[in-house]
């Protein structure tokens, strides 16, 4: 074997292989995010790892922001990849309020529900098949949508996103909490 080729074979050694691509997995995920845990919530079916987490990102999607590091963007949710069309459930009550003040970086159908107990505006973002109306009363484990790649330039994914009930952008909360996450 050739000298020149013995770093590179140790180097190969030491550095663990990528894993293999699961079924399901779209191409166009990439994880900003150093957790490379698969997580379970009763919002989604299965085990799905954090592509973005909450705050400073160096996800390119996001303008630079203040509260960040030079050159990074504030991300006011949490994406999780999700095959695409995988079904998304109430993992919290509440009424479906409208999502008219959202933009089209939130996809064709962001779906709002208020929970009034808690005071926020639970976001569910980039989906499609949404099955529930402004209005409706949704109870912890119904049917809400499947998720999409509607309006995300990285994939099929749920942005899941938490706001003070009735409040803006700048009213966003960290909301790994209200995923109730656990290790697969």
């Amino acid at each position: 074997m050739p000298r020149t080729l013995l770093p590179a074979l140790a180097l190969a050694l030491l550095v663990p292989a990528a894993p293999a691509s699961a079924a399901g997995d779209d191409p166009r995920w990439v994880f900003y995010s150093h957790d490379t845990t698969a997580y379970t919530s009763p919002w989604y079916a299965g085990a799905h790892r954090t592509m973005i987490g909450y705050g400073c990102t160096r996800a390119p999607y996001y303008s630079p922001d203040s509260r960040c590091p030079v050159g990074r963007g504030f991300h006011h949710g949490i994406d999780v990849a999700l095959p695409c069309g995988t079904p998304i459930r109430a993992g919290r009550a509440g009424r479906v309020v409208s999502s008219a003040a959202y933009g089209p970086a939130y996809g064709a159908q962001p779906l709002v529900i208020r929970n009034r107990r808690l005071g926020v505006d639970l976001l569910v973002a980039h989906a499609r098949r949404v099955y529930v109306s402004v209005g409706d009363r949704v109870r912890r484990g119904d049917r809400l949508a499947r998720a999409s790649d509607s309006g995300a330039p990285d994939g099929c994914h749920l942005h899941f996103e938490v706001r003070t009930a009735g409040g803006g952008l700048d009213d966003a909360r960290r909301p790994v909490a209200f995923l109730d996450r656990k290790p697969a």
